[in-house]
């Protein structure tokens, strides 16, 4: 290990509402890897998405319930506070410039996002300021759409968890988490219908939706 903190990763995400395919991964994933923690950004406007359907206020309260005595996780509400698009490029770049170079970094993605990264905005830019943790997602390919895609994703494989730790940036972790096959999509629907999901997030989160109203009609 360096003399660098330890390594860091954080986790994007709209979180309308957050549920346990994001929690369970990535309660995994540090287990596996040795993350101490992990920084949730929710997203203000996704560039790619359809809008949220509960506010920035109700979507962080949801991840403040969902994470409350899990000292695992911390919130980062930074690109909430933007009226531009959230660009994980330009969120990473700023918490690079807070950390200082030789923090190690990491951004956890699932493998869905993984296979359309080259869609992203300034997609290689990102190795340049973390490292990549990437976690299963059911039904998704384990090979990248293009021959010259599968060339720059095995160039940066990780060989082994602790170069995560020495090195600030510039790797990719195909991590071995479970797969949770539970989408924020679903939950709607589910939520929609009146139906049940008492086992697809937590409690705190459900009593908070049923308090509010949301995702209901």
């Amino acid at each position: 290990m360096s003399d660098t903190s330890p390594l860091h990763a954080l986790l994007g995400g709209t979180f309308d509402p957050i549920h346990f395919g994001h929690l369970r991964p990535v309660e995994a994933l540090a287990s596996q890897v040795g993350l101490q923690q992990v920084t949730l950004l929710p997203n203000n406007v996704p560039p790619h998405r359809p809008q949220p359907e509960a506010s920035p206020a109700q979507r962080v309260e949801m991840v403040k319930l969902a994470v409350t005595g899990q000292p695992l996780f911390n919130l980062d509400q930074r690109e909430l506070q933007r009226q531009t698009p959230s660009y994980t490029i330009e969120t990473l770049e700023d918490l690079r410039e807070e950390r200082g170079e030789q923090q190690p970094l990491a951004f956890i993605i699932g493998q869905d996002s993984l296979l359309s990264l080259h869609k992203w905005h300034r997609w290689q830019a990102l190795l340049d300021v973390c490292h990549l943790l990437v976690c299963k997602r059911p039904g998704y390919s384990a090979q990248m759409e293009t021959a010259a895609l599968q060339r720059w994703l095995d160039t940066h494989l990780a060989a082994d968890i602790s170069s995560l730790h020495r090195q600030p940036a510039g790797l990719i972790w195909l991590a071995d988490t479970p797969q949770v096959e539970v989408s924020a999509t679903e939950i709607r629907r589910r939520l929609h219908l009146g139906l049940s999901c008492e086992d697809l997030l937590p409690a705190a989160v459900i009593a908070y939706i049923n308090q509010h109203g949301l995702y209901r009609g």
